[in-house]
């Protein structure tokens, strides 16, 4: 794999011949979706500018993601969510942490050393 301009990466494959390049934002999708399948988990955390972007229609599937590559085709991927009230904080990362690395994994053939992550609120039920 190697980093190309605008944050996208060329991926090796058994043909010579053929180039996949793969952007930062494709992975940073994958793990959103992959976060968002975790049972507990409200929504996906993002910085002032992200939600402000978000509120005026643009959504962005990436929210609270971050992709950092490193050395030997592998990456750490960062991840910040809001959970919801009444879930066991341990067992929501554990699982987001495995969906996030598996599903960028299988989907891209890319290695992930860490998911790091980031609980940055509670999403409490409003009353009826």
């Amino acid at each position: 794999m190697e980093k190309d301009s605008k944050n996208t990466y060329t991926l090796q494959t058994e043909d010579p011949s053929i180039e996949v390049k793969v952007a930062d934002e494709v992975v940073a999708v994958i793990a959103g979706i992959a976060a968002m399948e975790v049972e507990g988990v409200a929504s996906m955390a993002g910085n002032a500018t992200k939600d402000l972007i978000q509120k005026l229609g643009r959504k962005s599937l990436s929210k609270g993601i971050k992709i950092e590559f490193l050395e030997d085709n592998v990456m750490t991927v960062f991840v910040s969510i809001n959970i919801k009230y009444g879930y066991n904080i341990m067992d929501i990362t554990k699982g987001v942490q495995e969906k996030v690395k598996t599903a960028i994994e299988n989907m891209t053939g890319l290695k992930v050393a860490d998911v790091n992550l980031r609980v940055a609120g509670v999403s409490v039920p409003e009353e009826a």
